[in-house]
């Protein structure tokens, strides 16, 4: 039954599936409170909530046996140029990946309802509380890399996670090496210091948690502003110098593609931009989350840093 649902998982166009049993992440939640107590969450206050769902995902879906756990890949070939400024990170160039993620995840909860009748299921793209990183390394979809995303050998790190969280029993898989090695290339290369060891970063210094998830009535802090590096929307620099980002290969799904071709947006254009066109604009788009007025703010922290 597992070899079925893993294969109906790719025919729907998962790039990746694997399975864990569906036990309390008790080690894991030690790394993350300790993560908390040191405030690397910085303004995230959601965060801290619902530790015991983030803990047990059975408190979310009573009677869970599995954890499903799929990678859908979302890189294109396209870069931006050198000296391109108001770049938008690779994830934002298309269409938002949960409008594509969830329907794909419906799917497979109904066919592991039709593989065991009466089964319950709950699909989730990083919209509750759980863990998907920590559920990818247990469950042996990828190892997690230096930089704190997960990573596969075959396409690197630039790829989705969503997790089905099923009553249905199924076979788990072992746990996916860590290719890391010595390497530090993604530590070095962040211009904030953010990844503060390996393994842990410190959201406060990183230019995404700047760009997307802070309130925008929160100021960026001139040592944020003076190394964002033309970063508009998130940053990826530390998966860009990512040795095993060398073996991507592009999405199947055309929605990943850059919408319009947009690969970056132009200051001057965002800070003369009124609601009603950034609605229309983004309508559809993941740089929607940071609202208009979050988007301005990083417009004008890059104007002011190319100030001639």
């Amino acid at each position: 039954m597992t070899e079925r649902v893993k294969k109906a998982a790719v025919e729907i166009g998962f790039d990746a599936v694997s399975v864990a049993r569906a036990d309390a992440l008790t080690s894991e939640m030690v790394h993350y409170q300790s993560w908390l107590s040191n405030g690397y969450h910085g303004l995230l206050g959601y965060m801290e909530r619902n530790l015991d769902k983030k803990l047990d995902v059975r408190e979310l879906l009573p009677g869970a046996r599995s954890v499903v756990v799929v990678a859908r890949n979302y890189y294109t070939p396209f870069k931006h140029e050198p000296d391109a400024c108001g770049k938008i990170s690779r994830y934002a160039w298309g269409d938002d990946y949960h409008e594509i993620m969830w329907p794909m995840l419906n799917e497979l909860a109904e066919v592991v309802a039709q593989l065991v009748p009466g089964t319950q299921s709950k699909g989730v793209v990083d919209t509750a509380p759980v863990m998907d990183k920590q559920w990818a390394v247990r469950s042996g979809l990828g190892w997690q890399g230096k930089h704190s995303n997960i990573l596969r050998r075959d396409i690197g790190s630039w790829f989705f996670i969503g997790v089905l969280i099923t009553t249905a029993e199924l076979e788990t898989d072992d746990e996916y090496p860590d290719y890391c090695g010595s390497c530090t290339a993604c530590i070095e290369a962040c211009p904030t210091g953010a990844i503060v060891e390996p393994y842990i970063v410190d959201a406060t210094r990183c230019i995404s948690y700047w760009t997307i998830e802070v309130k925008p009535e929160h100021q960026i802090p001139d040592t944020i502003v003076n190394e964002l590096e033309n970063w508009m929307f998130g940053c990826d620099i530390c998966q860009n110098v990512c040795p095993w980002n060398r073996f991507q290969t592009p999405t199947t799904e055309n929605g990943f593609l850059p919408r319009n071709g947009e690969l970056e947006l132009d200051p001057e254009d965002v800070l003369n931009m009124d609601q009603a066109s950034f609605s229309a604009r983004f309508r559809k788009s993941p740089i929607k989350r940071t609202k208009l007025a979050g988007l301005q703010r990083s417009a004008e922290a890059l104007k002011q840093t190319n100030k001639s």
